[in-house]
């Protein structure tokens, strides 16, 4: 359903009645997608992205791309052929031609790096290795956190759409009502334009609720690699929560299991590394070069030889290069600290909030959804009645709904900061799980 950013006054009326129209399109929309699609539960989601997730294609060719950089590594330089072919002329003393013929000479070079060099190659190779495992790794993690929280972030849009649908049916139904009898006086007059007033604030909540529906629905289809408007049927979903962890054992798994803190020790170990290969590069490479020559203008020469070749230090660009090294060096040591930083207030941060939702969800009774639906159908009734004025059944449909959302919120952003720990630690917290 599109969304209405501003209906005039005199609209209010056929507006309310095409949004419950559209409201019913898309349950029975949904009800013809649980006949394609059959209902599947969370942990079916999660495999299912986390295997089939395009994404994660980039961070596999990135792993074999470092392998097939370790394999370049771990290999010498290729030795090298030479051929060369000419004329040789001969003459005496006189200028005048002794003896013409070939001329020609064959060599093979091969150049031969300091000892060290190509295993300090091979160990920064490693690192590579061990980053792309390490960012495959933390994107997986991240997609079945993020998947959980979408998969229970439909179920909840789900719920606010049909409890924004159902009150709205219900206000529908009494300005219905109030328009087909004649106004007795000033009081029902404006009883009726309560309820008109109540309907146009309701839309907004429905069309956010409905938004909120197709959002998930399509980042879902997106993380599964398929066409967006492919059908979702989630089965009903429920939270276990628990505790909130102890502060002192997270920030100490943080240290050693965080993606980005680890990510960056492993940085540090690596320019380590490339400091040692730029002080090894520093001594000379040399190239031995074994040839044949044979030279043929009357007589016939023929050598054999060995030729050395090592290169003169005389520009100073190995010293540039080790101290380009060493800052880099230097940059990442800081990159460290900021990491940990970072990451010890993230977590604090993080724990404080699961700690704070955990506390306001467990403040919910299983059956507190339910008992507003109750008292707002009560409600309903006995305003028909006369029993109740209109402030206490407009309150206690705006309760109802207020309660819908403010359940789902919270136990949502209980789920999202426990997947943040889980991201941070690496630990299995159990704080809060998604059941089907």
């Amino acid at each position: 359903m599109k969304p209405i950013v501003s209906t005039p006054c005199y609209l209010i009326r056929p507006t309310i009645g095409l949004m419950l129209l559209a409201f019913a399109g898309v349950a029975r929309a949904q009800t013809a997608s649980a006949e394609v699609a059959p209902a599947v539960s969370v942990t079916t989601l999660v495999s299912e992205i986390t295997s089939k997730n395009p994404e994660v294609a980039f961070y596999e060719a990135e792993l074999d791309a470092a392998k097939a950089g370790r394999k370049a590594a771990g290999t010498r330089e290729n030795p090298e052929l030479s051929l060369e072919l000419g004329r040789k002329r001969v003459t005496d003393s006189t200028g005048a031609l002794a003896g013409e013929g070939t001329a020609w000479s064959v060599s093979v070079s091969q150049t031969f790096e300091w000892p060290g060099r190509l295993a300090l190659r091979k160990a920064i190779a490693n690192q590579d290795i061990a980053l792309a495992e390490l960012g495959l790794a933390r994107f997986k993690a991240a997609l079945a956190s993020r998947a959980r929280t979408l998969t229970y972030g439909l179920h909840a849009a789900h719920e606010r759409a049909a409890a924004a649908a159902e009150v709205a049916s219900r206000y529908q139904a009494l300005r219905e009502l109030f328009l087909a009898r004649e106004p007795g006086g000033i009081t029902p007059l404006l009883e009726t334009r309560v309820i008109e007033a109540q309907e146009l604030t309701l839309q907004k909540r429905a069309t956010e609720a409905q938004l909120a529906v197709q959002a998930a629905l399509v980042e879902l289809n997106q993380l599964r690699g398929l066409p967006v408007d492919t059908p979702i049927t989630v089965a009903p979903v429920k939270l276990a929560l628990g505790s909130a962890p102890d502060l002192d054992r997270i920030l100490s798994a943080s240290r050693e299991n965080s993606f980005e803190f680890r990510a960056a020790k492993l940085e540090l170990e690596q320019q380590g590394l490339v400091v040692s290969l730029a002080r090894n590069e520093g001594r000379p490479s040399f190239t031995v070069s074994p040839y044949l020559s044979q030279e043929k203008a009357g007589d016939k020469e023929r050598t054999f030889g060995i030729g050395l070749s090592v290169p003169l230090p005389v520009t100073g660009r190995a010293g540039a290069n080790i101290a380009a090294a060493e800052a880099r060096r230097r940059q990442a040591e800081t990159a460290v600290l900021v990491a940990q930083r970072n990451m010890e207030r993230e977590v604090i941060t993080v724990t404080h909030r699961l700690a704070a939702k955990l506390a306001e969800s467990a403040k919910w009774t299983p059956d507190a959804a339910r008992r507003f639906r109750e008292a707002a159908e009560l409600a309903d009734r006995h305003y028909r009645l006369g029993a109740v004025p209109i402030s206490t059944y407009v309150e206690l449909q705006n309760s109802y709904l207020e309660a819908i959302e403010a359940l789902y919120e919270t136990q949502q952003e209980a789920l999202e900061a426990a997947g943040t720990l889980q991201l941070l630690t690496g630990l299995e917290l159990n704080a809060v799980e998604t059941q089907p």
